[in-house]
């Protein structure tokens, strides 16, 4: 007789994406020329001075924990950050350092949701934030979005989803699985009225450095029209730091010592080596470096835009940020996770099916990562298009 799992260990849904990845490690490891366009990963690597700097840090000094919030010098480049990029003044004392953007939400989420209580998120959206949610006894209330809101919530569908049991809406700008960024007016139209009604607004800020620039201007974070939403961040996207695990969230200063206490005892700190190598992110020479993958990326998008556009695969909502396209597979006649599976067996190029990102587009949609080099790109969306006329 075997010892008992937990329910949240019983009912905790796979992530399809690494199930898929995993696959096309095997696939690879039995000698096949696997393109991987499925996960989330930028094949840039670290800014070159952050590589520089860990390997300072390896020089055999003591590493011992940093605070439970963070280096200090960390967090107040990071504030720094937010003043010269986006024009808003954040106190380092409201920042928290985390071992990736995951354990930010864990964090966020341990101090912000109860057993019954409803968090408001679009479908789709990134799937580990409905696990997150469920794990501390929380209650997912999907908003079925749709192209003509580029798959992003908008007020009208917060307003209607809102119970007297909602205590927190997430917001993910731009968004996994789709690239695309709400209306900075509709985002602010949200958190008016979920502050109004005592609501947490979360808002997942990590691909928000590589939207697209109006103007010559980066986008504006939340933080600039409203000050008190929790904003979670990465080093993994915009400066390339996947592995590296360190993320941050910008809290409430009223939640910070309930968050501090918790993060304490979840994980005692980030990695030390990261977190000092990671001050090297805040050099004129790593964002101009950075600046240069974003633009980069554009042109990549471009690439895959055109390819999938060649193949007949639709894109309904056209991304303005990350690095991800959300194509329509219903003209191929197979569903999402028989395109994907059989894309990855027959032409050995691995995407993501939508099931991983909510119910409505779970069987119809797919999510490209366009974050693989131009080469890589390009041969994936050949490979694709013979896979296609073959169906």
């Amino acid at each position: 007789m075997h010892p008992k799992l937990s329910r949240r260990a019983e009912k905790v849904e796979p992530f399809h994406a690494m199930a898929f990845g995993q696959r096309a490690g095997e696939l690879v490891a039995e000698g096949h020329d696997v393109v991987a366009l499925s996960l989330g990963e930028p094949d840039f690597g670290a800014p070159a001075a952050v590589r520089q700097a860990m390997r300072e840090a390896m020089d055999g000094r003591p590493l011992p924990y940093t605070p439970a919030m963070g280096a200090p010098a960390l967090r107040r480049a990071i504030a720094d950050f937010y003043r010269d990029r986006h024009g808003v003044d954040v106190d380092p004392g409201r920042i928290l350092i985390t071992s990736g953007a995951s354990a930010a939400l864990l964090v966020v989420l341990a101090a912000t949701t109860d057993e019954g209580d409803e968090v408001v998120l679009a479908d789709p959206s990134y799937p580990c934030n409905r696990q997150l949610i469920e794990t501390f006894g929380g209650t997912v209330a999907s908003v079925v979005s749709t192209p003509a809101t580029r798959f992003q919530l908008d007020l009208s569908s917060v307003e209607k989803a809102v119970t007297d049991r909602t205590t927190a809406v997430m917001i993910a700008s731009p968004s996994n699985p789709t690239g695309t960024s709400i209306p900075f007016d509709e985002l602010t139209a949200i958190c008016s009225f979920a502050r109004a009604k005592g609501l947490w607004r979360v808002v997942d800020e990590i691909y928000l450095d590589l939207s697209d620039h109006e103007g010559g201007h980066p986008p504006r974070s939340v933080l600039t029209v409203d000050p008190d939403a929790i904003v979670i961040n990465s080093f993994s996207k915009f400066f390339g730091m996947t592995g590296w695990r360190l993320g941050w969230a910008v809290l409430p200063e009223a939640l910070v010592p309930s968050v501090e206490r918790l993060a304490a005892n979840y994980f005692l700190c980030a990695s030390a080596p990261a977190q000092h190598a990671a001050l090297a992110c805040f050099t004129p020479e790593s964002l101009r470096e950075a600046e240069e993958r974003r633009l980069e990326l554009v042109r990549r998008r471009e690439l895959a835009l055109a390819g999938l556009a060649a193949i007949g695969l639709g894109v309904p909502a056209v991304p303005d940020g990350a690095f991800y396209v959300y194509f329509d597979v219903t003209s191929t006649g197979l569903e999402s996770w028989e395109f994907c599976a059989r894309a990855l067996e027959e032409a050995f190029v691995a995407l993501t099916p939508g099931k991983d990102f909510g119910a409505t587009t779970a069987d119809t949609h797919v999510r490209m990562s366009y974050a693989a080099s131009p080469e890589t790109l390009k041969e994936g969306l050949s490979r694709l298009a013979d896979f296609v006329a073959r169906l």
